[in-house]
């Protein structure tokens, strides 16, 4: 007979990388969905939905990121004060021009990680910068490039 076990990682075992990507011309939702998967771990094999063993996600170029359709105008981030009436409401459009494009990509991998202490700490695994400079170079980044994982990723001008 035969004793099937669970392997689970420890905190010592867990090693974290770092990734960097390029938003130039990406799409936001394709973009927040890749970023997801590689902050909660998803893209390991040892993956377990308690533990945090994602990576570390660099972003450049936010204020060169895309929306499909008619989303940069019309598409509506909310939010509650707590009071009557309190509801809160803005566009990307409106984010962007408040100099705030970094805002955009946030809010979306914020509503895709689910909610909790956990994926708090994952989304401090997020860095993101508008422009080609970070201050993370000293970490040795792999650089991933989303038009060769799917070509629909990025938007062709």
């Amino acid at each position: 007979m035969r004793i099937l076990m669970t392997k689970f990682v420890k905190k010592s075992e867990i090693t974290n990388s770092w990734f960097e990507i390029d938003a130039k011309n990406a799409v936001v939702g394709r973009l927040a969905a890749i970023i997801t998967k590689i902050l909660r771990g998803k893209n390991k094999t040892t993956f377990s939905p308690h533990v945090d063993h994602g990576d570390f996600v660099i972003v450049k170029n936010v204020e060169k990121i895309k929306f499909t359709g008619s989303k940069f105008q019309n598409k509506k981030y909310y939010k509650h004060t707590g009071f009557p009436g309190g509801i809160k409401e803005i566009t990307p459009q409106k984010l962007s021009e408040k100099n705030k494009p970094e805002e955009i990509l946030k809010l979306a991998v914020k509503r895709m990680l689910p909610g909790g202490v956990l994926a708090k700490n994952q989304l401090k695994k997020l860095k993101i910068y508008s422009g080609e400079e970070h201050p993370h170079s000293a970490q040795n980044p792999k650089v991933l490039d989303l038009t060769k994982i799917n070509s629909k990723n990025t938007i062709r001008n």
